[in-house]
């Protein structure tokens, strides 16, 4: 049974206490009406955080006795209010004040107070930044978490909104969802949120709802907490250049890094690189205010593909076909993955590459069977920012899929594809450092080589 609503139950008190002071107020003022009015405010509230208090607590609860007795107390002193029998403020007032107080701290002794924690993912293939947190707090006695999926619009090249997509559907089978559209974020008050995404409004091709833009979602908690939903290149701190630092410029100065409470980056050497262009950028006065923020604590992306075990993933019966030769025994799986960032800065070259790669794989499908994994982002960046490209590119992935040599994984699940995989190729990525984790090879495409010319 969910106890997170400790929050609204203390807001019920809150608002009985002002409509004990308004009742006060206006039998000074002899406007009898507005007292009355005031009265039977405060009894249907009473009844609804009895109804609150029921539908989380049980029936039966000693807080909902005290509730009746405030509500007998209430429609005692309308009465009295209404015939006019010369009821004195202060009275009304010490009768209202004393049982309100008794139920304050009736809430306090019986109603277990829980932490409420709740994560907002946005992609449902990101979920790996977050989920051994959510693991970790779900298995708390005194914590609620609750997994809350929000939705993201694809935009267009002017930058307004186009479809939105919802991915609440595509998490594990153990992650219990919460509805965004049900959640009361004002009423709940969670003590915590966690993100994954930083860029609110700042992103050219993607943007969450607007309402979880961090400006908007740290009025709704305690604390507001960004983990990012990747991981970079490990920083060498005695080699940073100039071009080094730009690199993850970026990464650093978002909206969700500034306006969260907290930011939790994958290594200490991490930590310094941000608190360092952050201070930068906001003057050096600010630096003690970012070494409080910035916490080098690691990505949960880590821990999660450490767990992993390859023999416990479900593969897809078309996937496994693949990956058997003709008499049983498995080929080597080599992950292709291509990034948003390579098609963005080589634009055709890279086109010309992906091309020239299937090829090669393609001859070697008899030993080797590709796993190839793009960036789920590819095609609404190409559509938002190069439409010249995006045709060539859906051709490409159509033909592929078509042709059924290798597989296309375009799931949520990136965890999977690294762990089957035993080699990986492509673009620079968070996916090179995971890999890097597990000590498997790794080769980095050069958009400069063709193997096949004139593919």
């Amino acid at each position: 049974m969910r106890k997170y609503k400790f929050k609204q139950v203390e807001k019920y008190i809150e608002l009985f206490r002002k409509l004990n002071e308004g009742v006060y107020e206006e039998l000074k003022n002899d406007n009898l009406a507005k007292c009355s009015e005031y009265l039977q405010i405060a009894q249907q509230r009473a009844i609804d955080l009895g109804t609150l208090i029921e539908d989380s607590e049980g029936l039966g609860h000693p807080t909902v006795g005290v509730l009746e007795q405030f509500c007998e107390e209430l429609y005692q002193i309308n009465e009295e209010v209404l015939s006019e029998r010369g009821l004195s403020p202060d009275s009304a007032k010490l009768r209202l004040d004393s049982i309100v107080n008794k139920i304050d701290k009736s809430t306090n002794s019986e109603i277990k107070q829980q932490k409420l924690v709740v994560f907002l993912p946005y992609k449902a293939s990101m979920w790996d930044s977050l989920e051994s947190v959510w693991m970790a707090l779900d298995a708390e006695e005194d914590t609620t978490a609750l997994v809350i999926p929000i939705p993201y619009f694809d935009k267009n090249p002017d930058g307004s909104m186009k479809e939105m997509h919802y991915e609440g559907n595509d998490y594990p089978d153990n992650v219990p969802i919460t509805s965004f559209e049900e959640f009361d974020f004002e009423g709940a008050h969670p003590d915590e949120i966690y993100i994954h995404n930083p860029y609110d409004d700042m992103n050219f091709v993607t943007s969450v709802h607007p309402f979880f833009y961090t400006e908007n979602l740290k009025k709704y908690t305690d604390k507001l907490i960004y983990i990012p939903y990747f991981v970079l290149a490990e920083p060498d701190l005695d080699n940073l250049t100039d071009e080094v630092i730009e690199s993850y410029r970026g990464f650093v100065l978002t909206k969700g890094v500034v306006n969260s409470h907290e930011v939790r980056v994958q290594s200490e050497a991490m930590k310094k690189v941000y608190v360092m262009i952050l201070t930068e950028h906001f003057g050096a006065d600010t630096r003690n205010a970012w070494e409080d923020k910035i916490k080098g604590t690691g990505s949960p992306k880590f821990e999660k593909i450490k767990r992993m075990k390859r023999e416990e993933q479900e593969i897809p019966e078309d996937w496994l076909r693949l990956m058997k030769k003709p008499d049983g025994s498995m080929k080597k799986v080599i992950l292709y993955n291509t990034s948003v960032v390579s098609l963005l800065n080589q634009e055709q070259k890279m086109i010309d590459k992906i091309k020239d790669a299937l090829e090669v794989f393609k001859e070697c499908k008899d030993d080797v069977t590709l796993l190839w994994r793009p960036h789920p982002l590819i095609k609404a960046t190409l559509d938002s920012m190069i439409p010249e490209l995006a045709k060539q590119y859906e051709e490409i992935v159509r033909t592929y899929k078509a042709e059924g040599w290798g597989i296309y994984d375009d799931t949520p699940d990136m965890d999977r594809a690294i762990i089957i995989s035993d080699a990986y190729y492509g673009d620079s990525s968070s996916i090179v450092q995971l890999y890097e984790t597990l000590e498997k090879p790794i080769m980095i495409q050069n958009v400069d080589v063709l193997e096949k010319e004139g593919v």
